[in-house]
C-alpha cells in the first residue's frame, strides 16, 4: 500500500534554505518568516517522510545521510518546477521574459555588451541574468538548465548534448612589457618567448590551455610564474613586467594596456572560434530563443561586412 504524499512547495523551499545555511534562524531571516514556522514545517516534512533529515551540532544543524540524498532530489524537482513556471509566464507574454546568459571573462568587455545592447533596442522588456564562469562550468550549466545559453571560445564541437554555433574566429596575440627585447618587432615566432615567464589564467580556464598548447607546438613547455582570474589582472601583471601572455584579439578591443605591446604571432598560427551554445535536450523559452536567433543573425551581418 503506497504512502500518500502531501508535501508542499513551501516545505521543500524551507528545507533547501535550512540545508544551505545549516542554521534555522539564519534561514528564517533570509526567508522573512518566523523561525517557529520553519521549524514546524521541517518537523512536518520529517514526520511525513518518516526519517530525520537533520541532526543538531551545537547551535548549527547538519543534514543526515538520507537528508543529503533527499536534498539532491528536491533541488532537481524545484529547478524543474521553476523552469515550468517560467515557461508559462513567457507563453503568456513571450517578449517579457528573462534570459540567463553565461560568459567567460575574455568576452565580458566587448562582445557581450554590444550584442545585448543591440537586442534590447528590439526587445526592451526582456531582462538578462549574467553569470561569468570557466569553460567547463558554462558547458555544464547549459546542460543542467542553470543557464539558457552561453558564449564560449572555442566552440565545443563533439558534445552530443550541446548545440554550438560559431559566430566568428579570432587570432591570439602575444602581450609583452614595453621593456621586452622583442617589443619593437612587427611579429614574433612563439619560440622567441621560450625563456620568458608567462602570466596565464588558472588551471581549468581554456585560454590557459590554448597558450600552453601553442607553446608546446613551438617546441617548449611555458614557465608559468603568475596567474590571474580575469583579463585586467593578467594585463596588469604584464604591465608590471611580471611576464608575457597570450590573449585573443577581442581582449584588446578598447586599448592595449599601458606599458605593454601587442604583437602578432607568425608561428604557430594560434586562433580560436567564438560562439554561442545551447542545450540539445530541452526546449528554449521564447525570450531565450529570440535572443539565440538574434545573436546568430547579428554576428552573421558583422562577418558579411568584414
Amino acid at each position: 500500500m503506497g504512502v500518500k504524499c502531501k508535501m508542499e512547495l513551501r516545505q521543500l523551499r524551507y528545507f533547501v534554505e535550512v540545508a544551505d545555511r545549516e542554521h534555522v534562524s539564519e534561514a528564517a531571516e533570509n526567508l522573512h518568516v518566523a523561525q517557529s514556522a520553519i521549524s514546524r514545517q521541517i518537523a512536518n516534512l520529517e514526520e511525513e517522510l518518516g526519517v530525520a533529515l537533520f541532526e543538531r551540532e551545537g547551535r548549527n544543524i547538519k543534514l543526515t545521510k538520507i537528508g543529503r540524498q533527499f536534498l539532491d532530489h528536491v533541488r532537481t524537482a524545484l529547478k524543474a518546477i521553476d523552469y515550468a513556471k517560467e515557461q508559462i509566464d513567457e507563453y503568456l507574454d513571450p517578449h517579457k521574459g528573462t534570459v540567463n546568459i553565461g560568459f567567460p571573462t575574455s568576452l565580458a568587455s566587448q562582445v557581450l555588451p554590444s550584442v545585448i545592447s543591440a537586442f534590447k533596442q528590439e526587445y526592451p522588456e526582456v531582462d538578462f541574468l549574467l553569470r561569468q564562469g570557466s569553460y567547463k562550468f558554462l558547458i555544464e550549466s547549459v546542460k543542467n538548465r542553470d543557464i539558457d545559453l552561453a558564449f564560449l571560445g572555442p566552440v565545443p564541437t563533439n558534445d552530443s548534448q550541446i548545440e554550438g554555433n560559431i559566430l566568428f574566429s579570432e587570432s591570439i596575440y602575444a602581450l609583452l612589457p614595453v621593456s621586452h627585447p622583442f617589443s619593437g618587432q612587427r611579429s614574433i615566432h612563439l619560440s622567441d618567448l621560450r625563456r620568458d615567464h608567462f602570466v596565464l589564467f588558472p588551471e581549468g580556464y581554456v585560454l590557459r590551455q590554448i597558450a600552453v598548447d601553442a607553446c608546446k607546438q613551438a617546441g617548449y613547455e611555458p614557465t608559468i610564474s603568475s596567474e590571474g582570474e580575469d583579463l585586467d589582472a593578467i594585463k596588469g601583471l604584464v604591465s608590471a613586467g611580471m611576464g608575457v601572455t597570450l590573449l585573443p584579439e577581442s581582449a584588446f578591443y578598447e586599448t592595449t594596456p599601458r606599458f605593454t605591446v601587442k604583437i602578432p604571432i607568425d608561428f604557430p598560427q594560434v586562433r580560436r572560434t567564438v560562439g554561442i551554445i545551447a542545450s540539445k535536450t530541452r526546449e528554449m523559452s521564447p525570450s531565450a530563443h529570440d535572443f539565440y536567433v538574434f545573436v546568430k543573425d547579428f554576428f552573421s551581418k558583422i562577418e558579411q561586412y568584414k
